[in-house]
């Protein structure tokens, strides 16, 4: 049996990413991990971050993936993310997470300004997300 993790990646919309690969990385709640073939049983929280996927078939490319929180499980060599939303680097429009990080960016300040701090959590949460959508459709 070839040393292989298959990897798919759904949000409420449908799967957004399915491959197989030799090596996953992404940022959970405690921090970065890494995951190989033959890795133990592991279901873990997932930051608002980018997902790094080193394709089988392919040993120059990285496939990114923008991930919106969520969970990742990991089981019998698949792995797999769980997120409310999340983006491949191809399909991020970046035109739309630059509106969007000008949107977060106003309602931060419009929440300072009325030391509104539920408004404030959801104005960072939303920045948060513009930025790593921008970040990984850099890479392209």
């Amino acid at each position: 049996m070839e040393n292989k993790l298959v990897v798919d990646v759904v949000t409420p919309n449908g799967l957004v990413y399915e491959h197989n690969a030799k090596l996953v990385v992404a940022r959970t709640t405690d921090g970065e991990i890494g995951i190989l073939p033959k890795h133990a049983p592991i279901i873990v929280p997932l930051e608002i971050d980018e997902v790094r996927v080193k394709r089988i078939d392919d040993d120059t490319h990285v496939d990114w993936i923008a991930v919106n929180g969520g969970i990742m499980e990991v089981r019998d060599d698949v792995v797999s993310i769980i997120a409310d939303s999340a983006e491949r680097e191809r399909d991020i429009d970046v035109s739309r997470a630059e509106r969007a990080k000008q949107q977060a960016e106003r309602l931060i300040e419009a929440a300072k300004e009325k030391q509104n701090t539920d408004e404030l959590k959801r104005a960072t949460v939303a920045l948060h997300r513009a930025i790593n959508r921008i970040n990984v459709s850099k890479h392209r």
